[in-house]
């Protein structure tokens, strides 16, 4: 990404735990310079120390990109700190979840272009996926830049409208989670089977990687791919046969948890 307005303006990062590292890590080795970058934290880490950005020091005035990364708990002491420069010369994108897109114009101003961004925990490998929308101030240009900046921590897709972000949330932002407890469950039943604990969970894991990237890479859709693997009276099919049932099966399991994880998500928002 062309980096030029914002090493001669300057970036604010308002927090740096995983997820800010992970971003600022990106930054720094597609070439931002370190003494373009201020960095609010108040626990920071050795490595972050080791940047040479600017650390709770002094912030310029008109700065091109603040981006938010604090918890959503702290928005409320966050927020007035950056007040000043709302109102129309910097662009705001925060990646703090649940938090909407009017209370940042609560306290910024309806004229202060802001990108929501919700990314998820793999962002801290490079291998997230965040989805975007911007406000009515927002330009096209604004945009660009914001996705050029979440691309250091993986793909990006752009929503039509903030009403879609509850969903989103729901499905990547909180679905590594689901994936993750995948793992533990097919492990236990493979323990259950009588497989070494330590090596079920090493089966699990790397078949649900290997799946995940193959998924990923390949030209069939997820649908194919699981055709492709099952043998007409096999022992994926028999598999399949409980996993597919609509309501006690996948199917109607993820739908009730992408449904109560949406449902939390628009009640956070409030």
């Amino acid at each position: 990404m062309d980096f030029s307005e914002i090493s001669a303006r300057g970036l604010v990062l308002l927090g740096c735990g995983k997820m800010g590292s992970a971003m600022l890590s990106g930054w720094l080795a597609q070439g931002l310079a370190p003494s373009a970058v201020w960095v609010i934290d108040p626990n920071p880490s050795d490595w972050l120390t080791a940047q040479g950005v600017h650390l709770n020091a002094p912030l310029p005035a008109r700065p091109a990109v603040v981006l938010i990364a604090v918890k959503p708990q702290m928005m409320g002491t966050a927020l007035p700190v950056l007040k000043a420069m709302g109102g129309g010369g910097t662009l705001f994108v925060t990646v703090a979840a649940g938090t909407t897109i009017a209370t940042y114009e609560a306290v910024l101003g309806a004229g202060t272009p802001l990108v929501r961004a919700m990314p998820n925990t793999p962002a801290a490998i490079g291998k997230g996926i965040t989805a975007i929308c911007g406000n009515a101030a927002a330009s096209a240009a604004d945009l660009a830049t914001a996705e050029g900046l979440l691309r250091a921590i993986g793909k990006v897709e752009r929503l039509p409208g903030e009403h879609l972000m509850d969903a989103v949330t729901a499905l990547s932002g909180s679905g590594p989670g689901y994936v993750f407890h995948l793992i533990e469950a097919m492990a236990a039943a493979g323990t259950a089977e009588g497989l070494p604990a330590d090596l079920a969970m090493r089966l699990a894991i790397a078949t649900v990687a290997g799946a995940g990237a193959l998924a990923e890479t390949s030209d069939e859709s997820p649908a194919q791919l699981r055709i492709n693997v099952t043998s007409p009276a096999g022992t994926t099919e028999a598999g399949l046969r409980v996993l597919m049932e609509p309501e006690t099966g996948f199917p109607g399991l993820m739908r009730r948890a992408v449904a109560a994880a949406a449902a939390r998500g628009r009640e956070l928002g409030k």
